[in-house]
């Protein structure tokens, strides 16, 4: 028997021959529009279910009918369309499109093009590049790709790419931001571009590219830039952080208060922390900011009310909570607002904006999935030259290429270069772009060699390369992921308070974690004794009794040392990690007897 299922819940059992039947005649009834084209009916076999679906938040995927080998969809429809006279639901109502979901997608058989319609073809794609979905389909000549690679391009170029985000970005608050100065459409396109309108706001630019290792600054997918083209403006963009600041109000009539904090204030930071500040407490704009500077000026009441606290002399005892910039960034206060909260409360926004160059560290892709960050920053008069006196803005490394097999990369490349030479815009369209031959005879109409391969002088020493090097025109992505966001080092700084360990994290003031990886890799490197640095951040002294073997009582008052279990004064110093010192604790908690038995060195 097979279970008949409405939305998960079995509503009926038939027997198996009665099951295909009953499939094929509901999409019938769908298809004549008896049933709500929507509604999906799968057959699964293997289960001895028949499931059908009605329920909303289904992906649902139109397709082509396809009927005894033909498709149902004509020139004629696509001709009404073009006219105007059909419309997408004349189609649905027609059955000459239906919409399916993933579950019905598994017992039917479809075709990418009309090409490849066989006698058991039951659907075809509207067109191929539909495998891809909206960012795939920006990749071009993603089907010369791996389907990981198309994935990794998604991610890195259309969603974490730097571009302009949105028109209005100077007067949003959005959380931090990137914005790319000098944004430029992709010479390599895909029809998508045009309909999704992505050249209005493109999130790249077209960088004349070499594939060559140059002194092996560009290994491990690593990048070398042209210091020059950086300077002119390539990849240039700047950073936004906006800080939000509120007058709170706190249960007894206590409130904070946006002002210029007095010196008799708790917290009252040296006079020339507070002197970028106006009588209202609010920064200039325009003022140049780095890290722990004061943005907003605020007072509060504090913490603990108590009798004393509340008033001292007369007094109100307040502490200084002013608005500051995080202690690892930096840069000129761009715009301020003043407004309301919800509550009616004060509120002040303050957003500082940071320019920024590119840099060693910083991320960079293709849309193909080959990201890499910045390796080495040369001058241009150092950089290798082709014949026609062209110097690349990016040597990458042709190493990344075979095992990836992005085969896509270098069609695109060498599409980039006959657009560019041609003064035309290339369609790179997955599955029906333009062909490499056409790139070819535009290269070699405009007097460039065919395989996009050019002779090349290294910019040192004059010489010419014994090897040609492949060159073209190709678009990049800068990702957000900035080396001035991630950057990172301590030499000392607060620790925690249970394990007297450093903090973790940047924005902590955090130190880095050394594991035992890592405590491998400087024994093996011949610096062990760093190790006694990296892993005593916690070192401490503990009191050891010399009797029973726990950890004795000092009394600092007394300036005496006794144990409190055994009452015993016979207690030796003991250099231990504070970690260590708490397991032993714990393990008493426990009623587990840690003894530490001591002896000398010697």
């Amino acid at each position: 028997m097979v279970d008949v299922m409405l939305n998960g819940i079995v509503i009926s059992r038939v027997g198996e021959k009665q099951a295909d039947k009953i499939t094929k005649k509901m999409v019938d009834l769908r298809r004549k529009g008896k049933i709500h084209p929507e509604v999906t009916i799968a057959n699964i076999k293997e289960r001895g279910e028949i499931r059908i679906d009605t329920k909303e938040g289904r992906v649902l995927r139109p397709l082509i009918v396809v009927k005894r080998g033909e498709s149902t969809l004509k020139d004629e429809d696509i001709n009404k369309l073009e006219t105007g006279k059909l419309v997408w639901k004349d189609l649905v109502k027609a059955a000459k499109i239906e919409f399916l979901d993933a579950e019905e997608e598994e017992g039917v058989l479809i075709a990418a093009t009309e090409k490849d319609i066989t006698e058991n073809t039951t659907h075809l794609e509207i067109h191929p590049i539909t495998l891809l979905g909206v960012p795939g389909s920006l990749i071009p000549y993603a089907n010369y790709s791996r389907g990981d690679r198309v994935n990794y391009g998604t991610s890195k170029g259309v969603k974490q790419g730097v571009g302009v985000y949105s028109l209005n970005y100077p007067i949003r608050f959005d959380t931090f931001t990137n914005v790319l100065h000098y944004p430029q459409a992709p010479i390599v396109q895909t029809k998508l571009h045009d309909v999704l309108h992505f050249n209005h706001h493109p999130a790249g630019q077209n960088f004349v590219v070499a594939l060559m290792t140059w002194e092996g600054y560009n290994m491990e997918d690593a990048i070398i830039f042209n210091k020059s083209s950086l300077e002119r403006g390539l990849a240039r963009s700047t950073y936004f952080r906006p800080y939000l600041t509120v007058e709170n109000r706190y249960p007894g009539g206590q409130e904070d208060r946006i002002e210029l904090p007095g010196s008799d204030v708790t917290g009252f930071s040296e006079d020339n922390d507070y002197t970028s500040l106006d009588e209202d407490g609010i920064v200039h704009p325009e003022t140049w900011a780095t890290g722990d500077s004061v943005l907003v000026g605020k007072t509060s009441p504090p913490r603990f009310l108590g009798a004393m606290s509340i008033f001292r002399m007369g007094v109100e005892s307040r502490r200084d909570t002013s608005e500051r910039v995080r202690h690892d960034e930096r840069g000129w206060v761009d715009s301020i607002v003043v407004s309301e909260n919800i509550d009616g409360r004060k509120l002040v926004n303050v957003k500082v904006r940071e320019d920024r160059k590119s840099e060693i560290g910083d991320k960079f892709s293709s849309r193909h999935g080959q990201k890499g960050v910045v390796g080495l920053v040369v001058p241009q008069e150092d950089m290798p030259f082709t014949e026609s006196g062209v110097i690349p803005d990016m040597i990458t490394d042709p190493h990344g290429i075979p095992s990836r097999m992005t085969f896509n990369q270098l069609i695109e490349v060498l599409a980039g270069k006959a657009g560019s030479s041609n003064g035309q815009l290339m369609d790179g369209t997955p599955f029906e772009g333009d062909p490499v031959e056409e790139s070819k005879k535009i290269l070699e109409k405009n007097g460039f060699s065919s395989s996009g391969k050019e002779k090349m002088y290294d910019g040192k020493t004059g010489k010419i390369y014994e090897v040609e090097i492949f060159t073209g025109v190709i678009y990049y992505h800068k990702v957000r992921h900035m080396v001035a966001n991630k950057i990172h080092a301590r030499a000392r700084g607060p620790v925690q308070m249970l394990t007297r360990q450093p903090t973790e994290g940047r924005s902590k003031l955090g130190g880095l974690r050394m594991g035992e990886m890592e405590k491998d890799a400087l024994v093996a490197h011949g610096a062990s004794l760093l190790l006694h640095e990296r892993f005593g951040s916690d070192k401490t002294k503990v009191p050891v009794c010399l009797k029973c073997g726990l950890t004795a009582t000092h009394d600092f008052a007394k300036d005496r040392s006794y144990c409190p279990a055994c009452s015993n004064e016979e207690v030796e110093w003991v250099e231990v990690s504070y970690a260590f010192h708490i397991l032993l604790q714990e393990l008493i908690s426990l009623g587990i007897y840690p003894k530490i038995t001591l002896r000398d060195k010697g």
